[in-house]
């Protein structure tokens, strides 16, 4: 996501990009944070950085979730807060909404019911985060926005089958399968499952939108949020069929019941930021192919 945010950003002529990586400040040093924002002074702040994976990784680590997040949210917020940052957006994940949650999510049904168990600590950060956002802006009239965005995907993703999301895994196992010649790949669960996906451009795009978007006072005082998606869903077996298309795989695909398949359904309510006059572009197809090109890239540049 941050790279995508950098892409759109120097797209539109912006020149003083403050891009650190982590070698240069670790996003869980306070005092490397404080001392970070008083030398370089930033106008304004997307909060892009987290700790992410997908179904496997938040089962497994579930510690190094919840900690890793909250401190980051707290060192960025606050310190945003102290040196007077103008605007502020804090991207969460549409997994802070329960489980059974009412189709299509609504932001007014954050908090309303029990999360997904295979990744609470995960989505407790990040309605921890949000709460700050609002609660800052109560208190201090900051102006921070916490954005939803729905399930992500793009170039430069996370394509380890060990702790990536569904889409990425599935383009690394139906590329490798391809490449082994393999008869078949198994993927998890039942296949049941609807999930909405969205590119990162799209996101990077929305992000700009909300960031420039003038609100008034009592918008940022009365606890903003926004959800960011495509408004459309597809099964897992549709997404795997879609990818073997795209990767060229010609096997069969063997669906594996005894792993989990988390949230049944999860398709967000996009009707604010639509009515504020944004609306995602990049088709799902077109958007895989996207993804594709960039993991060969990736593999191509290892060998």
């Amino acid at each position: 996501m941050g790279s995508a945010l950098v892409r759109r950003l120097e797209k539109e002529g912006f020149t003083h990009l403050l891009t650190p990586s982590h070698a240069e400040l670790d996003l869980m040093d306070t005092r490397a944070i404080s001392a970070y924002f008083e030398k370089n002074k930033p106008d304004h702040v997307f909060l892009a950085a987290a700790k992410v994976g997908g179904i496997l990784a938040n089962s497994t680590y579930p510690a190094d979730f919840i900690f890793q997040n909250l401190v980051i949210q707290n060192n960025i917020i606050h310190q945003s807060f102290v040196h007077k940052v103008k605007k502020l957006l804090f991207l969460g994940s549409s997994c802070i909404y329960p489980k059974l949650c009412p189709q299509p999510i609504k932001e007014e049904h954050l908090m309303t019911g029990v999360l997904e168990p295979t990744n609470s600590a995960y989505a407790v950060a990040k309605i921890a985060g949000i709460e700050m956002c609002w609660a800052y802006n109560r208190q201090h009239g900051t102006k921070f926005i916490p954005v939803m965005p729905t399930n992500l995907y793009g170039p430069n993703d996370n394509f380890d089958l060990e702790t990536s999301h569904v889409l990425p895994a599935l383009i690394a196992k139906f590329h490798e399968a391809k490449q082994n010649r393999q008869p078949s790949v198994t993927v998890w669960g039942t296949g049941t499952p609807k999930r909405e996906f969205l590119h990162v451009d799209d996101l990077a795009d929305a992000c700009l939108f909300i960031m420039t978007k003038i609100f008034s006072d009592e918008d940022y005082r009365n606890n903003p949020l926004f959800n960011i998606g495509t408004g459309k869903d597809i099964s897992i077996k549709e997404l795997a069929e879609l990818i073997k298309k795209i990767t060229g795989f010609d096997g069969n695909i063997v669906y594996d019941p005894s792993k989990p398949d988390g949230t049944p359904k999860k398709l967000l309510d996009v009707s604010k930021m639509n009515n504020l006059g944004w609306q995602a572009q990049i088709s799902l197809g077109k958007g895989i192919e996207t993804a594709y090109a960039a993991f060969l890239k990736i593999r191509s540049n290892r060998s």
